[in-house]
């Protein structure tokens, strides 16, 4: 299904409205009747208190037992979108909005117009996340579902536009498969600025479409760690393991292994063990894996033991497992519970260097504060932009920025009359 002006509308519809696009997507933008934040701000707190008042618990409930998403977990999610929060993010985001600066040159911010937002299917309600954004700092938006999209979404969204009809001209939803590619380009035309959330492959398809003179924004797929000291306790570990059965390693943010500050394979060895335990023993207690994805994981770690050895070893268990790696290479997990443990002495981080962009969190597993503050010194140098505690890798906070650079200021740009002039 998609959505075009408050309205949901069936899939044979969706050509027609493309083909109008073209003369009425900008309209809202140049019309001298800016979208403030104050209007999304209202609209969002009023879905946000009607969904934690319990209106949408049959839409919602669906959504949290197929993530496993506990309902406090998903009031956190919630809460981001009241007033409260949506403020101060605009207060931090949009701080430059309007100012005299030299006492010559009135600046002022502007949306960049219209935007595409293509998104991924990791998280459900990531795409009506990413089009409030958009909303927030004034363009039209235009979203493409993922591939197998629930349709939560959309339902999010045409409530939105219920509780303010005034949002109807700015949200558009379309169901468009990536592979109709003169349909995704016909979209990219009529765009100023292109949001892509995915892997390489998605960011390199989304600079293809974009014309010379189109932005593109990419929240490209990350990946993130944690880097531990021998003398790690194992109240940190512990959070680590619950951190990593609780996102299942899905999230950008989520550890896909550890780095031990070590040249010993045998200190290496033992610190995996001890991992390994502990990860078994919070895996006991937390939600089971979907059984699909742990069977799909049970061929790679059967064909990882076969090839066992003095040089590669793996600690398994029930679909969990722990696997010992001779090379300091950051990559991705087999996920779903299943971590790397590799040696990296400290001397050694800025090899990481080479990941650039690819890097996101990372948790500093040490009781040593002076050697917490080293390696978080040398980690931000290197590219890492969210340095964390073990238990709170994934977790979100009102404010913070996306990927190291922040949405609304991405979603903006910025104009700046003389002061004597009496442009607008």
């Amino acid at each position: 299904m998609i959505l075009c002006h408050g309205e949901i509308l069936p899939n044979s519809r969706q050509q027609e409205i493309i083909a109008s696009l073209k003369d009425t997507a900008a309209l809202p933008v140049v019309r001298n009747e800016p979208l403030t934040p104050e209007t999304v701000i209202r609209a969002c707190d009023a879905l946000a208190q009607r969904i934690l008042n319990g209106d949408f618990d049959t839409t919602v409930k669906p959504f949290l037992d197929l993530f496993h998403i506990s309902g406090g977990q998903f009031e956190g999610m919630v809460r981001l979108f009241t007033r409260e929060n949506l403020e101060y993010k605009c207060s931090i985001e949009l701080c430059d909005d309007e100012r005299v600066i030299g006492g010559k040159v009135r600046r002022k911010r502007y949306p960049l117009g219209v935007l595409l937002h293509i998104a991924a299917g990791n998280v459900d309600a990531l795409p009506a996340y990413s089009v409030i954004e958009g909303l927030l700092s004034g363009n039209v938006n235009i979203l493409k579902l993922p591939v197998g999209d629930s349709g939560l979404s959309v339902k999010l969204l045409y409530e939105l536009i219920a509780i303010e009809p005034l949002l109807s001209d700015y949200v558009y939803v379309f169901d468009v498969p990536s592979t109709e590619t003169e349909t995704l380009k016909r979209l990219s035309d009529l765009c100023d600025g292109i949001v892509v959330w995915g892997g390489d492959a998605a960011v390199k398809a989304a600079r293809r479409l974009a014309n010379v003179n189109t932005k593109v924004i990419s929240w490209g797929h990350k990946l993130s760690f944690a880097y531990a000291e021998l003398d790690a306790s194992d109240e940190e570990l512990q959070r680590l393991a619950q951190s990593i059965c609780g996102t299942n390693q899905l999230l950008c943010s989520s550890c896909q292994g550890i780095f031990v500050n070590t040249n010993s394979r045998e200190e290496q060895t033992d610190f995996a063990k001890r991992f390994f335990e502990i990860l078994k023993s919070v895996n006991q207690s937390a939600p089971p894996v979907d059984y699909g994805m742990k069977a799909k994981n049970a061929i790679h770690l059967y064909n990882e033991r076969l090839e066992a050895s003095s040089e590669n070893n793996i600690y398994y268990h029930q679909g969990v497992s722990v696997v010992i790696r001779e090379d300091k290479e950051l990559e991705l997990s087999y996920l779903y519970r299943n971590v790397w443990v590799k040696r990296l002495p400290a001397d050694e981080l800025y090899t990481l260097k080479k990941h650039k962009n690819h890097l996101q969190t990372a948790c500093i597993l040490t009781a040593d504060s002076e050697k917490r503050k080293k390696i978080a010194s040398v980690l931000a140098r290197i590219g890492v932009v969210r340095i964390t505690s073990a238990g709170n890798m994934s977790r979100t906070i009102c404010g913070e920025a996306h990927d190291g650079t922040y949405a609304l200021r991405e979603y903006s740009r910025i104009v700046e009359f003389e002061v004597e002039s009496s442009a607008q």
